[in-house]
């Protein structure tokens, strides 16, 4: 009678060493297909908002939020009540960044990263929805059709004649509308740096809190024609973000940079 052979120990060794090498080949290819995956979608939250924006501004003859006043910058107020809730609205959060750092309750998570999403916020904002705002995109705050007073200055100094005001304007494809981003709005200048380490772009400047290595080397962006792409963290710079903001400043290469003007961590990728 024939006894049935098994398997040997060396040959048991090669199958797990070959299953090993395997998955070392795939692992890489699967986390590319991952981040394209959550990259694609972050784009697609980004269309939405468009689409959101595109009706409000129908619906307010052409004309971009108020951000002058008692309220402030909190432009989101002046949204649908459906668009401002995070629970109803799920396209507030990059699929990168889904946890705001503060829970509903007020405590602060231990996440304090580019991963982290901002919020949520309830206390002294009567006009939010019930169940608090949070986030993770920013929104290009030099838009706000703000009426103040001629000569009256906003962060950084910046005037509100050098407010786009709407986004039917000549160059649109080029000035940014909403961003992944660590505020809701954002005042970027061009002389800002990014943050010096990677994780502590929370205490950064506004430059820096949309400077966010959370698409290998990218973030999303919409922009005021609609568009919504990938760009290059470096790239940023050379956005159009108000009238007066020099797309050949000295983070570009237009503007002479070099890589010792870049924190290490950002040094890597591409310049533009």
């Amino acid at each position: 009678m024939s006894r049935r052979r098994g398997f040997t120990l060396i040959e048991l060794l090669v199958v797990i060493a070959i299953i090993a090498v395997l998955m070392a080949i795939l692992m890489p290819a699967l986390q590319r297909v991952k981040e394209q995956a959550r990259t694609t979608i972050c784009q697609a939250n980004l269309k939405e908002w468009n689409l959101i924006f595109a009706i409000y501004l129908e619906e307010n003859d052409g004309r971009f939020f108020s951000g002058f006043g008692s309220n402030s910058y909190w432009w989101i107020a002046q949204l649908d009540e459906r668009y401002q809730s995070r629970i109803k609205n799920k396209v507030w959060f990059c699929p990168t960044s889904t946890k705001p750092l503060f829970d509903e309750f007020g405590t602060r998570g231990q996440q304090y990263n580019v991963f982290s999403a901002w919020g949520i916020f309830f206390t002294g904002h009567s006009d939010l929805t019930p169940d608090g705002i949070a986030g993770s995109y920013g929104l290009n705050s030099y838009l706000l059709d703000t009426p103040a007073p001629p000569g009256h200055t906003f962060e950084n100094n910046i005037q509100s004649d050098n407010f786009w005001r709407t986004p039917q304007v000549r160059g649109a494809a080029n000035i940014p509308l909403y961003i992944d981003a660590l505020r809701f709005d954002l005042w970027p200048q061009e002389n800002e740096r990014p943050a010096e380490y990677e994780d502590e772009a929370w205490t950064a400047n506004h430059m820096g809190r949309c400077c966010l290595n959370r698409h290998k080397g990218h973030v999303c962006v919409s922009f005021c024609d609609f568009s919504a792409r990938k760009a290059g963290l470096k790239e940023i710079w050379t956005f159009k973000w108000h009238k007066r903001f020099n797309t050949a400043g000295r983070y570009t290469l237009a503007g002479g940079v070099q890589a010792g003007d870049w924190p290490e961590w950002i040094r890597p990728f591409r310049d533009y």
